[in-house]
């Protein structure tokens, strides 16, 4: 796979992550891509144009007019671009094209586009999350731009959480699957659960995991961006998908969970479970809050319902069923019990023993386990590229049952 022909302009703001971009270039270059730099006049305050002339291998542009008076004509470069990446993408920034502003070279290139954006926004943690910003990002993915969700980690204030750019690989393989995707689920229907649910005690308590819900929205992402026609069973989480097509709905507990995924089973060719749902809920829910009184408290709890078995009882021999299984010891042993007790056609493995992997991370490590008992190993990799892989298997699954 490579980038051989392709034509790219990244355009570049003001935030500090914008010292991230010349290795961004050099990896696009790598792969074949003819790279254009557009750079805001701030974010020659973070990275400087002679780097990124020198690894694009083309003049970078910020005026509308060059040092020689030769007029930079947005329109002709807008045309030329096979895509337009702005990364990092600042509050400022995103603002102006939400609300059609074109004050500098890089917004007038972006209103005279007629090729695919994708946008990587990057600010800190209480900007990402202001509403007025997500108002923005939510018209921006309305235009049919693809939004790449803000990583998280340590940011430049100090503080941690999410608005960090992901890193220069991450956007190389957003790239990649924007130009490589063939459409190779067009057609098909496919229905994910993703996050945790959440259990009542009373209005105030519940009874919940540490699951954000970043692998089965990645998931959804990558089958959508593929063509597929996804529907999302979400629980509670902040994480909002980034492919406008992906139908969401919203539930809170297993029993909401259980009804949406029935549902939407029914007419769905596969089906991928990844939300971790309790598997306990109290038998009884307190209308009012419980005041702290004794020294113990007594919870009484009940199954909740089984949806990977009831899915796995419906499920006939042309739809597909994935499960996923998260572990603490004898991982590969559990998995498989997992597999053949629920009906499953594939599952997949990730422990909680491997750094970087499991809950609220943005990487994680995964084996992949058939009906034959098969494992597909796989190397710790971002969820966007780990959910590329499940996509991958899931693929040729389809075509078995097709057959």
């Amino acid at each position: 796979m490579n980038l051989s022909g392709k034509k790219i302009l990244l355009g570049i703001t003001g935030g500090i992550a914008a010292y991230k971009t010349p290795q961004l270039v050099r990896l696009l270059v790598k792969q074949g891509a003819q790279v254009r730099v557009v750079m805001t006049p701030d974010a020659h305050h973070f990275v400087t144009p002679l780097a990124l002339a020198t690894v694009s291998r083309n003049p970078v542009l910020t005026d509308f007019y060059g040092t020689d008076g030769e007029w930079n004509n947005h329109v002709e470069l807008a045309l030329w671009a096979d895509l337009i990446l702005i990364a990092p993408l600042t509050a400022n920034t995103l603002a102006k094209m939400a609300q059609g502003q074109c004050d500098n070279l890089l917004l007038a290139i972006y209103l005279s586009a007629k090729s695919p954006v994708m946008l990587a926004p990057a600010m800190d943690l209480d900007m990402y999350q202001h509403p007025v910003v997500r108002i923005n990002i939510e018209t921006l993915k309305a235009f049919g731009h693809h939004v790449i969700p803000a990583a998280s980690g340590e940011l430049a204030s100090g503080l941690s959480g999410e608005g960090r750019m992901p890193e220069p690989e991450e956007l190389l393989q957003q790239v990649l699957h924007h130009f490589l995707s063939k459409n190779t689920l067009q057609g098909k229907r496919i229905m994910l659960t993703a996050g945790p649910t959440y259990e009542a005690i009373d209005p105030v308590r519940f009874i919940g995991n540490h699951s954000s819900g970043k692998m089965g929205i990645a998931l959804a992402d990558e089958l959508a961006l593929r063509g597929a026609s996804v529907t999302l069973v979400c629980g509670p989480s902040m994480i909002k998908s980034s492919h406008p097509s992906v139908k969401r709905i919203d539930v809170i507990s297993a029993n909401e969970m259980y009804k949406a995924a029935v549902e939407a089973f029914k007419d769905s060719d596969a089906a991928i479970l990844a939300a971790a749902v309790a598997d306990y809920m109290p038998e009884s829910v307190s209308s009012t809050k419980i005041k702290k009184s004794e020294d113990k408290m007594t919870l009484q709890l009940v199954k909740t319902p089984d949806i990977l078995a009831s899915l796995g009882k419906m499920k006939t021999k042309k739809q597909v069923l994935v499960g996923f299984a998260l572990e603490t010891n004898d991982e590969e042993k559990h998995a498989i019990e997992k597999l053949k007790k629920k009906n499953l056609d594939f599952i997949v493995l990730n422990s909680l023993n491997d750094p970087g992997a499991g809950f609220k991370h943005d990487t994680n490590k995964i084996s992949i386990i058939d009906r034959n008992f098969k494992v597909i190993r796989f190397g710790l990799k971002s969820k966007s590229q780990v959910a590329a892989d499940i996509a991958d298997y899931l693929e040729t699954v389809l075509k078995n049952v097709q057959k």
